[in-house]
């Protein structure tokens, strides 16, 4: 008979070459999920069945612990290589019967897939349900499948968290500033005590009103996919980013345009003057900019802290389940050491071959026993003790919250005055900074001591399971060897001390490997971190990227402009720059969120290509190439590998690009909302600005003494009908005299401008031309030196720099022009009220009108020192002046001129 007991224990051994590098090569993978699936059975029955899998036999269904001797037959299955037998993923079966919601279509479709890269696996892996965790200690008894997913949708929930803190900090931020503002106007008798209750009354409750609409747009995305509120989906965690991400751009996008009706609504009341109202804009603008500087350095900072705890959860968990791992291992040694003494006593023919496999396997059945009475032990305990240091923790965090809000408020109802303002602002940022820094430690110190009590639990248990399975082992050789061989009990103590001599190198033996997997694990986590640095720099040149782009659109609108003051203008650029500022901060954090969900979507993939590396790194150091097949075979493994991290990096990019896309998308839809209100800001300037020049103008213009003028011409006696019509016609030829002069000068000035600009354009040409035959000379090298895509986006740029340079030549010539004309109008204003003036003069002459006051003169004299921002200022009547104010209609005084005809 066949002494085939051996492969009772070639089932412990997980690094058996041939064994890993055939399923390596040749034998398909067998997703995660099957793993899961299959364990929703009981854990004995599961565990049954994958013995007799590894062991190669079939088992009749009333004989489980019976091994066949001729187990030649090998079921069609598909097999996991790093499946063991024994229950080493112990947390596994523990959560497994909660994923009763997946169909029994995805458990038979888990076998279909060839290579880890497989559509049909993306799709189910997108939909699969995971734990939905609050904190990270939940992270340390969930499956070893879905902790890089739990761990990832915690770092998302403290993006959220962070996002909504410095939110309402902004919020209470602006509230103060502007009460100091109402207090100052208050105290200085501008407005009174109700009106100053009213306005805060009602903004505190308009900004009470916006989070009330924000919370419940939230808490409506919460629900929409919540068909099991202890389970999520990836599917359903990107689809809340991105709703909860337009959601807070909405109400960003609400709280600006509040706080512009809060600043009109206090000015509009406080009734001062339009240049103390652009002063009181100009200095809200530059605090909230102020504010808007320290929550975006606050964030970058927490993000990266958030980032860097992902890897310290990552390594404490590694190191839970690398205990996890102690009690199997050591149940393989024990069992290879007992089979060999087995071995050898059958070879002296102490032992029969049948004997020998009975106590294999009652043995084995005793282990596998005692291993699930140690992970259940596990699962329970754990669990239990993470729910009361879960529970001591909320209880730390509701005490800690309390004192928060007592100093908050401290600190909040102090009175400050306006020159005080910054240090306020400064004072409750570090406040809240240290609040937030101490919640972070507090976390952080509970995660360290969670993680180090479940570590504790688990050593205390692994020493009472293995004192078991040496208790097992003793009764073996001082028990049933005696009766079963006949030899004496010195002797079997003999074996027995064999044993535990041969237990120590072999547990030695297995901690080199052990310390492999975990430099392997450091590996994968540094590469890990290199990958979200770089993020974080592409994060940067993207943030640098929009501001200047948006920095030189905003230079341009402003230069079309060109009739603002310089504190318009810098008002307008100080508001684009604090929305800008705002919807960049939000936008950034986005993309750390979106890198998250990325690395979930890939986190499948990783794992399972990390274990083929793993193995194969793990394989090749223990078992050196001996003969050319087994050197063929490595070698075909590394081609394999290659191709898998190849096809990993392609996908990569692929999702990479997906994020990109929408996140391309989600800053089109910020910086429309940018561009909107800049435009509100710009057209209120504009309208201010227009009020502020029609003011400077007086409103009758001495209308009042050329009426009393025509009154007293008709009714004298001194003025004849020959004389007046001499004088109005011989003003009317020196307003043609001067309408003639304009518009000669008008018509050489521009003749002038379009001669330097065909000079400028021959230039230009010639220059392009110049780098046309420079780019004839290089073009070979370009084709032969770059891609496809390098030459498209330098043709690109080319393009762009030929549009903005003919743009650039188009805005300088049209401000020449306009120049040039208003240079040429205001000399015409000037002339026309020189005889004008002379005519008025020469009238009252006549007419032997007394000129008392001399406003005339006082009235030339002023548009000759605002000759920049005058308009004409003839003696027309207001209707005339109203419908044609152009320097093409050159009209005459018609209520002086047409009374004195009369």
């Amino acid at each position: 008979q066949k002494d085939d007991s051996q492969r009772l224990l070639e089932s412990f051994n997980s690094d058996e070459k041939e064994h890993t590098l055939t399923k390596s090569k040749a034998e398909p993978y067998t997703s995660k999920e099957e793993m899961v699936l299959e364990e929703s059975e009981s854990p004995l029955n599961s565990n049954i069945t994958a013995f007799a899998l590894k062991a190669k036999v079939i088992y009749p269904i009333n004989q489980k612990f019976r091994p066949l001797a001729d187990g030649s037959s090998n079921p069609s299955l598909h097999e996991n290589p790093k499946q063991a037998v024994l229950p080493n993923q112990v947390m596994e079966t523990s959560t497994s019967g909660s994923l009763g919601s997946l169909s029994q279509g995805d458990k038979e479709d888990c076998s279909s897939s060839t290579t880890i890269h497989s559509t049909t696996s993306d799709d189910r892996f997108q939909a699969r349900a995971f734990l939905k965790v609050t904190g990270f200690p939940e992270v340390l008894t969930c499956e070893s499948f879905d902790v890089k997913l739990c761990l990832c949708s915690l770092i998302l929930k403290d993006l959220m968290l962070l996002d909504t803190e410095l939110r309402k900090e902004k919020h209470v931020m602006f509230m103060q500033v502007l009460k100091v503002y109402l207090t100052d106007f208050y105290h200085k008798k501008k407005i009174t005590d109700d009106l100053f209750k009213k306005i805060l009354l009602v903004q505190e409750n308009d900004f009470e009103e916006l989070q009330k609409q924000l919370d419940s747009r939230l808490q409506n995305t919460e629900m929409s996919g919540a068909h099991n509120s202890e389970y999520q989906t990836l599917e359903d965690l990107e689809r809340k980013e991105r709703e909860y991400s337009e959601h807070v751009i909405d109400n960003m996008e609400a709280f600006w345009k509040q706080t512009d009706k809060a600043q009109q609504a206090f000015l509009d009341q406080s009734k001062c003057s339009s240049a103390k109202a652009t002063k009181i804009m100009m200095d809200l603008t530059k605090k909230m900019i102020a504010v808007e500087s320290l929550l975006s350095e606050s964030q970058d900072l927490q993000a990266m802290d958030i980032q860097e705890r992902l890897f310290n959860w990552e390594l404490m968990v590694k190191m839970i389940d690398s205990l996890k791992s102690y009690i199997p291992e050591e149940c393989k040694c024990r069992l290879n050491i007992v089979s060999n003494i087995l071995d050898h006593l059958t070879v002296k023919n102490n032992l029969s071959v049948r004997q020998k496999e009975e106590l294999l396997t009652d043995l084995h059945k005793a282990f596998w026993e005692q291993l699930a009475h140690f992970s259940n032990e596990c699962i329970q305990q754990s669990k239990d003790l993470i729910l009361k240091r879960l529970e001591c923790r909320a209880k730390k965090r509701e005490e800690f919250k309390h004192r928060q809000k007592a100093e908050q408020g401290s600190l909040l109802s102090k009175t400050f005055h306006i020159e005080d303002v910054h240090d306020f602002l400064k004072a409750y940022h570090e406040l809240l900074e240290k609040h937030r820094q101490a919640q972070w430690e507090l976390e952080e110190e509970d995660d360290c001591e969670s993680t180090e009590a479940v570590a504790d639990l688990y050593k205390e248990l692994y020493s009472k399971a293995s004192h078991a399975l040496a208790e097992l082992v003793t009764k073996l050789f001082l028990r049933t060897l005696p009766v079963v061989t006949g030899l004496s009990v010195r002797e079997c103590e003999l074996l027995k001390e064999e044993w535990q001599e041969n237990l120590v190198p072999q547990l030695e033996k297995w901690e080199t490997p052990r310390q492999r997997r975990w430099k392997l694990f450091q590996e994968q986590l540094l590469q890990e971190k290199k990958l979200w640095m770089e993020e974080y720099a592409l994060s940067a040149v993207m943030q640098k990227h929009l501001s200047e782009k948006q920095e030189k659109i905003i230079q341009g609108v402003i230069s079309r402009l060109g009739c603002l003051s310089d504190e318009s203008v810098n008002y307008i650029l100080q508001k684009h720059r604090l929305l800008l500022c705002s919807v960049l901060t939000r936008l950034t954090l986005r993309r750390v969120g979106m890198t998250a969900l990325a690395r979930m979507r890939m986190s499948r993939k990783k794992s399972l290509l990390q274990e083929l590396r793993e193995q194969h790194t793990l394989q090749k150091g223990s078992s050196p190439c001996q003969d050319e097949d087994q050197w063929q075979l490595q070698k075909a493994v590394e081609s394999h590998i290659l191709e898998e991290e190849e096809k990993l990096e392609e996908e990569m990019q692929q999702t990479h690009l997906e994020f990109h896309q929408q996140l391309v998308t989600e800053i089109q839809e910020a910086l429309q909302f940018l561009q909107q209100h800049m435009e509100q800001v710009i057209g209120r300037t504009l309208l201010q600005h227009a009020r502020r020049e029609a003011g400077k103008k007086s409103s009758d213009d001495g209308q009042d003494f050329k009426e009393r003028l025509v009154e007293a011409a008709v009714e004298s006696v001194y003025g004849t009908s020959n004389n007046i019509n001499r004088l109005v016609q011989n003003y009317y030829q020196q307003i043609g005299k001067i309408t003639e002069g304009y518009e000669g000068k008008k018509l050489q000035q521009l003749k002038s401008l379009q001669a330097e600009r065909g000079e400028r354009n021959r230039l230009r040409k010639k220059q392009e031309n110049e780098l046309a035959l420079k780019e004839k000379q290089t073009k070979g090298l370009l084709n032969i030196s770059s891609t496809v895509h390098q030459r498209m986006v330098l043709q690109q740029k080319k393009v762009l720099a030929q549009f903005e340079l003919q743009q650039q030549i188009r805005l300088e010539s049209l401000k020449q022009k306009l120049l040039g004309l208003h240079h040429l109008e205001t000399e015409l204003e000037n002339q026309l009220k020189e005889a004008e003036q002379d005519f008025v003069s020469e009238l009252a002459a006549l007419a032997r009108v007394p000129m008392a006051v001399k406003k005339q003169p006082s009235k030339r004299s002023k548009p000759a020192a605002e000759k920049t921002n005058s308009k004409r200022k003839s003696f027309q009547s207001p209707e005339s002046e109203d419908k044609d104010n152009s320097h093409e209609n050159i009209q005459e005084p018609p209520g002086l001129t047409s009374g004195l005809c009369r």
